[in-house]
C-alpha cells in the first residue's frame, strides 16, 4: 500500500501521552498513512514508547535528534515525509478514528488544497471544554479572517504536500506563533480550502505553562507574523484599505493589553500598551491607559495597587 498521508509528530518528554497519540494515528480508518515521530531530545521514555510501536507497525518511523524545539522537529519530519498529503499531530493530542478519512474525502471532493475541522480541548486544566467548529472561512475573505488570528490548532487540518513545500514549511523565527505563521502564508498562496463541520481533533490542555497560554510574548510573536505577512506579500492584502490593514495587524495589541490589564498581569499589559501606543491603533479614551503604561514598571504597579485599594 503506497503512502497517501504523512503524519508528522514532534515529541519532547511526552511519555504519559505519546502512546495514545501514536495509537490514534495507527488506528485511523484511513489506512494509507505513515507516521513520522521526531523525538526532539526527550529525557524520558518517550522514544522507547514510540520504538515499541514502530517495531509492531512498519508505518511508524522514529527519528531522534538533539532538542531544537517543535518547529525544527516538524521541518525534519517534513523532509522525510513520502505522502501526497501532510497532517500534524502533537505527541499529547489525538484524533477521532475517522479524522483523516473525513479530511481526505473533503479535499478530494472539493478540489481543495487544505481541509480543516472542529476540535475540543480536553484535560484537567482546561479553560473551556465545549466542542468548537470554526466558521466556514472559505465563504468570506480568507486572508482578512486569518489575519485576525490563528484559524485552527496544528492538528485540525490536512494539507496537500506541494502547498506546504511551496511556502517553505515552518519558519523558525517566532517560536510561539509558527503554526499561525504557516496557515497565514498558506492563505497567501491558496484560498482553496474546505471545512469539515465536525469535531475530529482533540487538544490536550495542560494549563498556564503551555505555549498556548496567553502571555505578552505570544501576542508579540503573532504581531510580528501579521506585520511581516503584510509587508512581504502586499499583493495579497491590496484589496484591504489602509485602515483595515492597520486594525488587522495592530488591533490585537490593544485588545490583549486590556485583557492583561484587567487580570492585573501588569508586565504583559505594560509591554502591549506601549506597543499599541506606537502603532497608532487606538482611540482617545484608550490614551490614559497607554500613557500610564509608559511609566517605569515598579511605578506602574504601585500606581495601580493604590487605585485598587481606593476602589476597595
Amino acid at each position: 500500500m503506497s503512502t497517501e498521508i504523512s503524519v508528522v509528530m514532534a515529541c519532547h518528554n511526552a511519555e504519559p501521552f505519546v502512546g495514545e497519540a501514536v495509537a490514534s494515528v495507527c488506528d485511523q480508518s484511513f489506512r494509507a498513512i505513515e507516521l513520522i515521530v521526531v523525538d526532539d531530545g526527550s529525557t524520558d521514555a518517550s522514544a522507547k514508547v514510540v520504538a515499541e510501536r514502530a517495531a509492531a507497525d512498519p508505518r511508524v518511523r522514529l527519528i531522534r535528534q538533539a532538542n531544537r524545539g517543535p518547529y525544527p522537529a516538524r521541518n525534519r519530519g517534513l523532509s522525510e515525509a513520502q505522502g501526497r498529503f501532510i497532517a500534524f499531530l502533537d505527541a499529547d493530542d489525538y484524533w477521532d478514528p475517522d479524522c483523516l478519512a473525513r479530511l481526505h474525502r473533503a479535499l478530494a471532493e472539493g478540489g481543495a488544497d487544505l481541509a480543516y475541522c472542529g476540535w475540543q480541548n480536553v484535560g484537567e486544566a482546561i479553560v473551556g471544554n465545549e466542542p468548537y467548529v470554526p466558521p466556514a472561512y472559505e465563504e468570506g475573505d480568507v486572508v482578512a479572517r486569518f489575519l485576525r488570528g490563528c484559524p485552527w490548532p496544528i492538528h485540525a487540518c490536512l494539507t496537500r504536500r506541494e502547498v506546504i513545500d511551496g511556502v517553505g514549511g515552518f519558519s523558525e523565527r517566532r517560536f510561539s506563533s509558527m503554526d499561525f505563521d504557516l496557515w497565514l502564508r498558506i492563505s497567501g498562496a491558496t484560498q482553496r480550502i474546505v471545512r469539515v463541520p465536525e469535531v475530529l481533533a482533540y487538544y490536550r490542555w495542560h494549563g498556564g505553562g503551555q505555549i498556548s497560554a496567553v502571555r505578552w510574548r505570544q501576542v508579540l510573536d503573532a504581531w510580528h507574523v501579521r506585520r511581516d505577512f503584510v509587508r512581504l506579500q502586499p499583493q495579497v492584502v491590496a484589496h484591504l484599505d489602509r485602515r483595515t490593514r492597520r486594525e488587522l495587524v495592530h488591533g490585537d495589541l490593544l485588545r490583549r493589553g486590556y485583557t492583561a490589564y484587567w487580570r492585573r498581569d501588569l508586565d504583559s499589559a505594560a509591554r502591549l500598551f506601549r506597543l499599541a501606543l506606537v502603532s497608532g491603533c487606538w482611540h482617545l479614551p484608550d490614551l490614559k491607559y497607554l500613557l500610564a503604561a509608559c511609566l517605569p514598571l515598579p511605578l506602574y504597579r504601585s500606581l495601580l495597587q493604590l487605585r485598587d485599594r481606593r476602589a476597595e
